[in-house]
């Protein structure tokens, strides 16, 4: 048996530690009070495979963040930004966010969805607002009461890719995704879910993994299938060896991207080869395509800054993480409050145009946005240039 001055030094100790647990896991200061600056966490990836979408995220993030500081802050206070690099690595997001969430009201989520879908458990426990920077559809289906997601979820561009392709009169339509994507597994489920409703059959789904850098098997099983198009889901390195594969493969068929691709960062390497090839996007990315008007205007407020300042038009990444912060804003402004419960309560009555288009959040929409919202382009001369089916729809 221990001696009492032992038994009482012990005690002592733990007593101790206890006092000094709080300050372990950050100063608890999250600016919802007082009139200090408000305090805002982005959780981005910044190194890693996806340092491609999170750096062109914080560029934005930050102009979004100077532009409202500029016009006088939030609730009459600054914001101050609190950035973590998740690596590319769903286990550093989840440790970003815990080191955040005693410090901030709300945070812009990562352009990962493993990142993204590897925290939300975490959101669901802290309450705070969530703002996702990526469209796996299982951070809104079902419902998570904290989280927002800013672009059109994987199912919704599939809708879009497949209301296209009924319009070119498409029966038979092949598929290829990285099996290690959330974002492209959802958005092939989307797809498979969804093409009978437009008379399209799936004649082949083939998978690859993030690593893959031969695609040669792919393609000749898409070749043999008899598709009319092919689209394919990805994000980061293999869409650029994809579509050079491609273009010497003689394959002979549209090829589709989705939004990971609506970037310069994959237009300048992939070169010649993105010629002709199709890439859905948000309409952010085309914004000059449309008329003057409240929508047109909300892109402007990014494409001009942006462009002045990095000397290329914001790819779909920036649009997303500037568009988190104007909806975030709008939210606290809304709420008149930076209690985050108050602020998720705001979210859900949203109504607010972006660059992205028009949310419309609710009880029980987190996502948002429609399919209306997405536009179907190809590469001309370099540049995203919307096709005639798109412009007819967004000229609505």
């Amino acid at each position: 048996m221990k001696k009492a001055g032992d038994m009482k030094r012990l005690l002592s100790s733990l007593a101790a530690l206890l006092l000094l647990a709080p300050a372990a896991c950050g100063d608890g200061d999250t600016g919802a009070g007082g009139d200090g600056p408000l305090r805002i966490g982005a959780i981005l990836s910044l190194t890693g495979n996806y340092a491609p979408l999170g750096s062109e995220d914080k560029k934005a993030v930050e102009l979004a963040v100077q532009q409202i500081n500029t016009a006088g802050g939030l609730l009459g206070r600054q914001v101050e930004l609190l950035v973590r690099d998740d690596k590319s690595q769903p286990e550093q997001s989840v440790l970003g966010f815990n080191e955040l969430k005693g410090d901030v009201i709300a945070v812009i989520g990562s352009p990962f969805s493993n990142s993204a879908l590897a925290t939300i458990p975490q959101v669901d426990r802290a309450k705070i607002p969530y703002v996702s920077l990526t469209p796996a559809d299982e951070q809104v289906n079902p419902v998570h009461p904290y989280v927002f997601v800013v672009p059109a979820t994987s199912a919704t561009y599939a809708d879009r890719i497949l209301q296209y392709y009924q319009a070119q009169k498409y029966t038979k339509v092949a598929v290829a995704h990285d099996s290690r994507s959330s974002y492209a597994n959802a958005g092939t489920a989307g797809m498979r879910a969804k093409a009978a409703q437009y008379g399209i059959t799936l004649v082949a789904d083939e998978e690859f993994q993030t690593t893959t850098t031969e695609f040669s098997a792919v393609l000749n099983h898409v070749k043999a299938a008899g598709a009319q198009a092919l689209t394919v889901w990805s994000t980061g390195a293999p869409a650029v060896a994809f579509a050079k594969q491609y273009a010497t493969a003689g394959v002979g068929l549209p090829l589709m991207f989705t939004g990971s691709q609506a970037s310069t960062l994959w237009l300048k390497p992939t070169g010649a080869a993105a010629e002709g090839v199709f890439v859905a996007s948000s309409i952010a990315v085309v914004g000059d395509a449309l008329p003057a008007g409240p929508q047109r205007t909300a892109i402007d407020e990014l494409s001009t800054p942006f462009t002045t300042q990095y000397g290329y038009p914001p790819p779909q990444f920036a649009a997303d993480g500037y568009t988190g912060v104007k909806l975030l804003a709008a939210a606290i402004t809304t709420a008149d409050s930076a209690d985050p419960g108050k602020i998720r309560d705001a979210f859900e009555g949203l109504n607010l145009t972006t660059p992205n288009g028009t949310y419309q959040y609710s009880a029980t929409d987190h996502a948002g946005l429609t399919a209306d919202y997405i536009s179907i382009n190809t590469v001309k001369g370099g540049k995203f240039v919307a096709t005639e089916w798109a412009l007819s729809k967004l000229a609505k």
